[in-house]
Formats: structure tokens, C-alpha cells, sequence
């Protein structure tokens, strides 16, 4: 575990506790065998004087919902010290009561809620406490006599605290049992099965030594040869059967749901160990992970419904036989599945779920095996689970979910979406909650959109095997393919037809329409297994009303509008909806530089803004007009709607 501790940096912060605090909170915050995903605490006691005067501790800890790795003084809320240590004192409280009570404490009403464990904050007598889940301590005490692991590296320099459920009864036990020690017998506290505290009234100190605990366990692992797993090949999937269990997940979620594969190395080494359906199952590396990846992956094999359908099962007699009152069974669907002799599969309604999903999973599975080597790997029992996984507190961060978007869990692929009406689409989509894969013949496409949930891939949509290629690099990417937006095109130079260029003719015919034909063929087998699929077509004005010395455009465009036409009369019945859009007069794209506006202008003796608001509603028609009419097209309000052609002009009279 490396020390990230900056002298010169520390020093710009001029002994400000706060600024000292959120500056070692981050250090600790940016090492994910530490901390991932919110996950973990610290806190700084600080004496203020109040407005009457009198002065008074405030213990400043890590707020709900904030993450270590990048919170901000904001971040901590202020609890009076005095008001937490009485809370110590009662006999009994739960664990709503003492949140309740922790916000009444505050000096700032409008911080975000104290972390569950202030109170426990609050007992250890020194400035700054750190708390943290770091993976190697953890992994050693989910093993057959990990307390006695634990204690042959630490020796008596380390307070050990069997598992206890977080919150009020939590404090209060380590309170009972430090109530009578000098704490400064001690460099730390390990929870077993649950994670680290260090202390210490100077911040470096207080770090330094949870590197250090940290790193003696991880010493302790390479040791006993408990190392991480490798491998060397690659998994491979067929991304049909990948799309066919993402619309199985969706179903069991009632929602689109996501399902990400990553067959790197490590993880198909993983999925081929012969005991990995048993070690793999066993539980998860600390119970705060079960509120997002449930108590165990499901195991898929050849009959991957069956297994599906099995955990289902599992989950839902586990819960039967651990509900004591009146809990509400939460959806049995599974978060991640290990696919034998492939790799892993992560389910999620977004992709920042997906990749916290990824993330816990990938350090469970690097805990399990390093566990295996150790005696085995034991976490916590399913009651303990359970209790965590219905724990009220949690139960509560669920209910605060925001309302999902529209297109929440959607999959779309989008062509031509470099620039312009593509672009626009692609950010529109996003907008909506998709995620989308974005193809087009421009390298620089790798650059132009920096986000998880967006895959840009290069590809000459007249290459039939790099379009194979791009939709099942979608599919494993994110899990399947309900919406696509076949937008590529080119505006060939102008010839007439005594004067036509044949290879005009023929490039604007394979880009304009025959790519995407073989666009719609390649994605069909996919759409079918889509959530509520839709196509829609990009076409043109000119299609109802051609121009002179624009056949080889006109042509292609009037056909890939017949296509479409063909295609809603051949789809429908399979449930996949696809219209078209006729936009004109678009001039926020590539081909409409200032030089070509400026001109077109002059030749029609009218500035540049009345030539480009030359339409009957006199209204500037944009990509981002049409990417929003698009996405209309491709959602709930148009669900009935199919084989539609809707111009986006501002009003043709030639159309009219």
C-alpha cells in the first residue's frame, strides 16, 4: 500500500484541521483497495465557539452520500461531540432514533446526514479518525480463524471487535468495551469482516498508520502465497446469448437493464476454477457490498434461463426464511453472474451501476481467491446478511433514488455521429438516460465523446463485416439493442442525368441506402430481443420534393424511404416500430461552412440569416431539432406509431 502523503501539500492547508481533513480523506478515497463507492469514513474534532459565546467540540464526519475520493469541506457535517457521547451512554436506541437525533446535533442544518457511525466517531478520543474497508485486512478475517490471523500480525497493538452490526449497536459495543483501556496502547481497531479504524490527534500519523496496518496484511497475503489471480486468454461470448439474458434481467427488474461482459484474463482464470460455482457463492467481501451486488453472483452455464430462474428462486426463499416482520421482499433479480469458462457479466440500470457493480465484484473475486489460499474463503453468515441487506438505514438511501429518465437502461446505436444531425442524437439520447454506440468513418470519433455510456466505434458503414463487428461490440458492451438511428449519409456533388457520374451514383447509392439495409439486417436478430425497439431513418426533403441535378441523392434517399416503408409492414409483427424523418435546410453541420452560407445567401440575394430561416414558419431549423424529433420518434409518445414519414423543415411549400 503505497503512502501518498505530500509534505508540500500538506503544508499550503496552514494546520487547518478541516482542510487537512478533506485533503487525507481524498488520499484514502483514491486507493480502491481501501475504499470503493462511498464506502468508509472519516471524521475531525474541531473546537469552535457558538454564537452565545461558548465554546464547544464539533466532531466534523463524512456526510451521507459523499464519496472519499472527492468530498469536499461541504462534505462533512458538524455534530456537536458533546450531544454523541450521551447518545454513547443509552442503554438502547435504534437506528432511525439515532439518526434522528445526530441531525438535531448539527450545527448546520443544511449539511447532509452524519455518517452512521458519528457516534463511534465520537467515542475514539483523538482529532482525526479514519475509517476504511480496506480489502486485505478484511479478506484474512473472512477466513477459517481470521480473528487469529488478524492477531498473529498485529500482536495486542490493534483492538480486535468481532462483527457487529453497523450503527447504534455498533458504538455501543466498542464503547462497553473501550470504556476502561488507554487508547494509546493502540495504532488501530480492526471490525472483523467489516474493515479499519486508525486514530490519532495528527492527521499524517493517523494516515500513515492505516498504510502501514493495511500493508502488513497485504504482506501477510503474498506471505502465504495468497496472490492475485492471472491468467492468460481471453473469454469470448456470443453476443445474441448475452442479449438474450440481459432481456431475461430486464424482465425479472421490470425495467432495461444493462449487462456488461468482460472476459479479460483475470476473470476467465476466475470463472474456470473448478470450485468456483461453491467459493464464488458464498458471500460478498464486506456486508455493505450486499445492498448492491446481493449476497452472491449467479452462475450461468449452457442453460443460463434455467439459472436465472433458479437464483430467482434461491433469493426469494432466502428471504422467506430470514423475514422476521413485515419487510417487503426487494426484486430477486441478480447483479453480476460468473459465466464459466468465459468471464463476467454486470447488470445495472445505468452505467455508473454497472461500473460499481464491476468494481465491487472485481475486488470480491481478487478477495475469494487470495481467501481460498488461506483455508477458504468464510464471510459473513446469511442472518448477518440478511440483517445488512434489510438494514432500515439502507432501506432508506434506496427509497431516495431520483426518478429514473425516459430511455433509462436503453440501448441505441447510432451511424454518421461524428457530427451534426448524428451528434446531436447521440447527446440527446444520453440526455434521455441511454447509452449509446456511436459509428462512424471519422477516427477522431474516439475523442469526441468522453463518457461511459457512450462507445464510439470507427467503421465505414459499407463494410458489412466492420458493421457486424460494431453491433456485436455494442451487445457485449452493454447487453443488447433496442434503438437504432441509421443516420449515415454523404450529399454527393450535383450532376444531371445526361451528365451523371458514375461513381457519384454509385457511392451515394452503397452510403445512402445499401448500408443501410445492411445495417437493419445485421441488427434485426438484436432488435428482436430489445426492450420496446424502434428504428428511425433518416431520409430528406427530397424525397417528396427532388431538385434538379440531385438524382444520385434524391434516388438513394427515395429508396432507403421505401425500405423503411418495406421494413414496418415486415417488422411490426415483431413488435419493432420504424419511421422516418425528412429533415432540410439543416446548416449546423460540416458541409455548411460560412464560406458555402455566405454564398448560397448572396446567389438568392438574402443574408445569411434569412436564408437560413427561408421556410414558412421563418424558423432556423437545427441537428439538435431534429436529434429531439428523432428521439420522440424512438420513445413512449410514439409507441403506436410506425412506418410514419414527419418532415422537420419549418414548413416546404414544395412539400406541402
Amino acid at each position: 500500500m503505497k503512502n501518498l502523503w505530500n509534505e508540500s501539500e500538506a503544508e499550503k492547508l496552514n494546520n487547518d484541521l478541516l482542510k487537512l481533513r478533506v485533503y487525507t480523506s481524498r488520499l484514502l478515497g483514491q486507493e480502491e483497495d481501501l475504499v470503493l463507492h462511498g464506502g468508509g469514513n472519516t471524521s475531525v474534532k474541531i473546537k469552535e465557539t457558538n454564537i452565545f459565546g461558548e465554546e464547544e467540540e464539533i466532531l466534523y464526519v463524512k456526510g451521507s452520500g459523499w464519496d472519499l475520493a472527492t468530498i469536499e469541506a461541504a462534505g462533512f457535517a458538524p455534530v456537536k461531540q458533546e450531544m454523541l457521547l450521551k447518545m454513547a451512554e443509552l442503554e438502547e436506541m435504534n437506528d432511525p432514533q439515532m439518526v434522528r437525533y445526530q441531525r438535531m446535533a448539527m450545527t448546520n442544518p443544511s449539511a447532509p446526514n452524519p455518517s452512521v457511525e458519528a457516534v463511534l466517531h465520537a467515542i475514539i478520543p483523538f482529532t482525526f479518525v479514519d475509517h476504511t474497508h480496506a480489502d486485505a485486512v478484511v479478506t484474512i478475517s473472512n477466513t477459517p480463524n481470521g480473528e487469529q490471523k488478524i492477531r498473529e500480525i498485529y500482536g495486542n497493538k490493534v483492538i480486535i471487535v468481532p462483527y457487529v452490526m453497523p450503527g447504534f449497536i455498533l458504538a455501543r459495543e466498542i464503547y462497553k468495551m473501550t470504556r476502561d483501556i488507554n487508547w494509546n496502547d493502540y495504532e488501530g481497531m480492526i471490525l472483523l469482516n467489516h474493515g479499519v479504524f486508525t486514530f490519532n490527534h495528527d492527521p499524517k500519523k493517523s494516515y500513515d498508520m492505516m498504510i502501514d496496518i493495511v500493508s502488513r496484511a497485504e504482506k501477510y497475503l503474498i506471505e502465504k502465497g495468497a496472490l492475485d489471480i492471472s491468467g492468460e486468454e481471453l473469454g469470448t461470448v456470443e453476443p445474441l446469448q448475452v442479449a438474450k439474458i440481459r432481456k431475461q434481467i430486464s424482465a425479472i427488474r421490470k425495467t432495461p437493464t444493462l449487462a456488461r461482459f468482460d472476459g479479460s484474463a483475470p476473470l476467465k482464470a476466475f470463472s474456470e476454477l473448478s470450485n468456483v460455482a461453491d467459493a464464488g457463492t458464498r458471500g460478498p467481501l464486506t456486508p455493505d457490498h450486499i445492498i448492491r451486488t446481493k449476497q452472491a453472483p449467479v452462475i450461468l452455464s449452457e442453460n443460463f434461463a434455467e439459472d436465472i430462474h433458479a437464483f430467482v428462486k434461491e433469493y426469494e426463499n432466502y428471504f422467506t426464511e430470514n423475514n422476521t416482520g413485515d419487510l417487503v421482499q426487494l426484486l430477486p433479480d441478480p447483479r453480476w453472474a460468473i459465466w464459466p469458462g468465459k468471464g463476467r457479466l454486470s447488470f445495472g440500470t445505468s452505467m455508473k451501476e454497472v461500473k460499481i457493480i464491476e468494481d465491487i465484484s472485481r475486488h470480491t473475486i481478487k478477495a475469494i481467491n487470495q481467501a481460498e489460499h488461506l483455508g477458504g474463503w468464510t464471510p459473513l453468515p446469511e442472518k448477518d446478511l440478511f440483517e445488512m441487506e434489510y438494514w432500515v438505514l439502507e432501506q432508506e438511501k434506496l427509497k431516495k433514488g431520483s426518478q429514473p429518465k425516459s430511455m433509462q437502461g436503453k440501448v441505441a446505436l447510432v451511424t454518421g455521429g461524428a457530427g451534426g444531425i448524428g451528434k446531436a442524437c447521440v447527446e440527446a439520447l444520453v440526455e434521455k438516460g441511454a447509452v449509446v454506440a456511436v459509428l462512424d468513418l471519422n477516427p477522431d470519433i474516439k475523442g469526441i465523446f468522453n463518457r461511459s455510456e457512450v462507445l464510439p466505434i470507427v467503421c465505414d458503414v459499407r463494410d458489412s463485416e466492420q458493421l457486424e463487428n460494431a453491433v456485436s461490440q455494442t451487445v457485449t458492451c452493454f447487453g443488447g439493442l433496442d434503438l437504432v438511428v441509421s443516420n449515415a449519409g454523404i450529399f454527393p456533388k450535383s450532376y444531371s442525368l445526361d451528365n451523371m457520374d458514375p461513381d457519384t451514383w454509385d457511392k451515394s447509392l452503397s452510403v445512402n441506402l445499401t448500408s443501410h439495409q445492411r445495417l437493419l439486417t445485421i441488427c434485426l436478430p438484436y432488435l428482436e430481443m430489445g426492450i420496446d425497439p424502434a428504428i428511425v431513418i433518416v431520409g430528406s426533403k427530397n424525397v417528396p420534393a427532388p431538385g434538379p441535378g440531385a438524382a444520385a441523392y434524391s434516388v438513394a434517399k427515395a429508396g432507403l424511404t421505401q425500405l423503411a416503408r418495406v421494413a414496418a409492414l415486415e417488422l411490426g409483427k415483431k413488435g419493432i416500430r420504424i419511421n422516418v424523418v425528412h429533415p432540410n435546410a439543416v446548416y449546423d453541420t460540416a458541409i455548411w461552412t460560412k464560406e458555402v452560407l455566405n454564398a448560397r445567401a448572396t446567389h438568392y440575394g438574402l443574408s445569411v440569416e434569412e436564408y437560413k430561416t427561408n421556410n414558412i414558419l421563418r424558423q432556423e431549423v437545427t441537428s439538435a431539432d431534429v436529434a429531439n424529433l428523432t428521439v420522440e420518434l424512438l420513445g413512449k409518445t410514439f409507441s403506436k406509431t410506425t412506418g410514419a414519414q414527419v418532415p422537420i423543415d419549418g414548413g416546404n411549400d414544395r412539400v406541402i
